[in-house]
């Protein structure tokens, strides 16, 4: 049973007034703690296949209308590979599933994908490694339910990828859903500025850690973020066979649009640097652009728009590569009510929660449109790195579980509802418990979910099969 109640403006409304007088903590705290009665945290286990509204492989073919037809297969491709394969393309399935399901209706900004391989490193404005989620296509006002729910399934079923046990998925789900409670707690005590400032660079992640393969995972995707940067990136992306730099070709992943929406892509870069803050677009203006490819990336994202920009600034070692990567309606929207299910440009709703959710971002995240499609832009290589969590053995998996519990709380905090979801989640056990239950079960759920996936290749209705090619004229 779905809770319909409606809180916004938790513990700080989107956009406040400084002359009203706020709610006080203790009473926000309460609310929360209220809220037990109407939604029991009981309740948060449930899950069951007859719950659901909609066909798994119905909502695939949905959410493949509008990419490129030529890439679809791929998408299908890498969904099927594994169940947590399966579970990070399946964000529109997870929200249309979790909106059946009972809610406090406290409602801060949410990741909206926030499984565990979309948390991972990237370089702050200071050029520091920095661990946070990051990724924030789906991200949207919300239920903090819908977050914590995908991230403790895709523990389980990370978990079972890797060969962990059923005990040990509930070990990590269980660290997940207590470093939650406790961060949460922690942040809903402290001023609101002080928490907005909250962040964990590598030291912290390594502190975090209980076991020694944790930190050499850590410390080996460490690496290998620093090392991925724009002048790194030159000899992977790009030749300059005739004494002109371009980005290679490596079709169907890497291809080239043809010259009319190179000319558009490039327009609309100087509509995207209106976006930042004066001091970044004067910075960007001492570039110049000299080529443009279509990349593709991702799981879920496969067959969207994704640009690659080779940016170049005075001297032949100054390079910047930018990407533009399409921005649709996010998935959680159709599920929420009223102005917060609205955004006029889908790539400032991307960049603004981004910067709601992560302590620091990239500062030169900005927005534009191409053909009438919206597209946030980003710096493509700013150390951007990951732990592959189906790869950790079960003590790893355990440790970077409650990494990612801690840093979601982190990032609810920082929008709204800190003090209420702390008086609903009081110190964790009996939600942990509950979200154990509703792990397994939906674990369960995805790999029935990706055998049927793998059914529907297997009888036609889906084609996993790439194209060697894929005309420019078909990324438009």
């Amino acid at each position: 049973m779905t809770s319909h109640l409606v809180l916004a403006g938790s513990d700080r409304d989107s956009f406040g007034s400084l002359h009203r007088r706020s709610t006080p903590r203790e009473e926000r705290y309460r609310i929360g703690k209220d809220l037990r009665r109407s939604a029991p945290r009981s309740r948060l286990a449930s899950w069951s296949s007859a719950l659901r509204r909609v066909d798994p492989i119905d909502l695939v073919e949905l959410t493949n209308a509008g990419r490129v037809p030529e890439l679809v297969p791929l998408r299908i491709q890498r969904m099927s590979a594994s169940p947590h394969a399966f579970l990070r393309g399946a964000a529109a399935l997870h929200a249309a599933d979790f909106a059946v399901l009972t809610a406090t209706g406290i409602r801060p900004v949410i990741c909206g994908d926030a499984h565990l391989g979309n948390f991972g490193f990237y370089a702050s404005p200071e050029r520091e490694l920095v661990f946070d989620l990051n990724d924030f296509d789906e991200a949207h006002p919300g239920a903090w339910e819908w977050d914590l729910r995908r991230l403790v399934a895709s523990t389980w079923v990370a978990g079972r990828d890797s060969g962990a046990g059923e005990r040990q998925c509930a070990e990590a789900v269980t660290r997940c859903v207590h470093a939650y409670a406790e961060h949460l707690r922690t942040l809903a005590e402290q001023p609101l500025l002080a928490r907005s400032f909250d962040i964990m660079d590598v030291d912290a992640l390594r502190s975090d850690a209980g076991h020694a393969k944790s930190r050499h995972a850590i410390d080996k995707a460490a690496e290998r973020a620093r090392s991925r940067t724009s002048d790194r990136a030159l000899p992977r992306f790009v030749t300059d066979d005739g004494g002109e730099r371009r980005i290679v070709t490596e079709p169907p992943l890497i291809t080239h649009p043809d010259e009319e929406h190179t000319e558009r892509i490039l327009a609309a870069l100087d509509d995207y640097l209106a976006t930042l803050p004066p001091h970044w677009a004067r910075i960007l203006g001492g570039y110049h652009a000299t080529d443009v490819a279509h990349k593709v990336v991702g799981v879920g994202s496969v067959g969207l728009r994704a640009y690659l920009v080779l940016c170049e600034g005075s001297s032949p070692d100054d390079v910047l590569f930018l990407q533009l990567k399409q921005a649709r309606r996010s998935v959680i929207a159709p599920y929420v009510h009223g102005d917060e299910a609205w955004h006029a440009h889908q790539g400032q709703r991307v960049v603004e929660y981004q910067q709601a959710l992560q302590t620091v971002s990239d500062p030169l995240l900005g927005w534009t449109t191409v053909n009438g499609r919206q597209y946030y832009v980003r710096q493509f290589r700013d150390m951007k790195g990951a732990i592959v969590p189906d790869k950790l053995d079960a003590p790893a998996l355990a440790d970077y579980a409650d990494v990612c519990g801690k840093l979601l709380a982190k990032g609810h905090a920082r929008t709204s509802g800190a003090s209420m979801i702390a008086g609903y989640v009081g110190r964790g056990g009996k939600v942990a418990d509950a979200l154990c239950t509703f792990a397994r079960a939906y674990a369960d759920q995805t790999e029935a979910d990706h055998d049927a996936l793998l059914r529907a290749i297997r009888s036609g209705r889906l084609s996993d099969r790439t194209p060697e090619h894929v005309p420019g004229g078909a990324i438009g």
